[in-house]
């Protein structure tokens, strides 16, 4: 049986935001794993052949979206100090 899954991230007011975020989390996308961004948002698609994996994975990539965005969040308000 294969299982598969799927997480969007969108953000309304900065499609460079996502496209930022997607581009940082695309060496995590090992087999079974691909990422598509659109104008607004990254649709992450995975797809296994065990639930334990799938569970792993989007828990991994989660935490790495998470650690992502605020190191974004962290370059852009030391931008704004300066």
């Amino acid at each position: 049986m294969r299982v598969k899954g799927k997480l969007t991230f969108k953000c309304e007011n900065s499609g460079e935001l996502v496209n930022i975020l997607a581009r940082s989390l695309s060496p995590d996308n090992v087999t079974g794993i691909r990422t598509e961004v659109d104008k607004d948002s990254a649709t992450i698609t995975f797809s296994t052949d065990k639930i334990g994996t799938m569970l792993s994975s989007v828990d991994d990539y989660l935490m790495n979206a998470k650690i992502a965005f605020d190191m974004i969040e962290k370059v852009k308000n030391s931008d704004q100090e300066i």
